[in-house]
């Protein structure tokens, strides 16, 4: 199966939002981030929209990088290792003041993004490469789509 782009897309949107919303109803409540419940379930949600919003705009330029590649697509580990740069990138965008609802990372620290970050990151990976591909083989056929 050879992923396309809109697949891919498509794909980040939902395993993200699902998968990743799942993780952070679980583990928001355990994180260290010295507010009131409800903004902590506010800081994680905003924090998991942002990571879906930046990871449909680096699909764009994975694509873009993937067209130099034989295969024209990544080895399952460069998926994993991207959580790296993407993590970065989010915690910058974060830190800097540019998404909306968290105003100054207000109750939000470094450890309490890091630990949702890559707790979500790593779900949604490892569903993406593991169940999904077997509950749903023809998500894989039709290039990573649901519509």
């Amino acid at each position: 199966m050879l992923p396309t782009l809109w697949g891919r897309i498509q794909s980040r949107i939902v395993f993200t939002l699902v998968i990743g919303g799942l993780v952070a109803l679980v583990v928001t409540p355990f994180l260290p981030l010295g507010v009131a419940l409800g903004s902590k379930y506010r800081i994680a949600y905003t924090v998991i929209v942002t990571v879906t919003v930046v990871g449909v705009l680096w699909e764009l330029l994975y694509h873009f990088l993937m067209q130099w590649r034989w295969e024209k697509d990544w080895p399952t580990l460069f998926g994993l290792l991207t959580l790296v740069n993407e993590g970065l990138l989010v915690w910058a965008l974060l830190l800097s003041g540019v998404v909306p609802g968290i105003d100054g990372l207000t109750g939000l620290q470094s450890l309490s993004y890091w630990i949702l970050f890559i707790l979500v990151w790593m779900a949604v990976w490892a569903f993406a490469n593991g169940p999904m591909r077997v509950f749903s083989i023809h998500w894989r056929f039709r290039g990573g789509r649901f519509v």
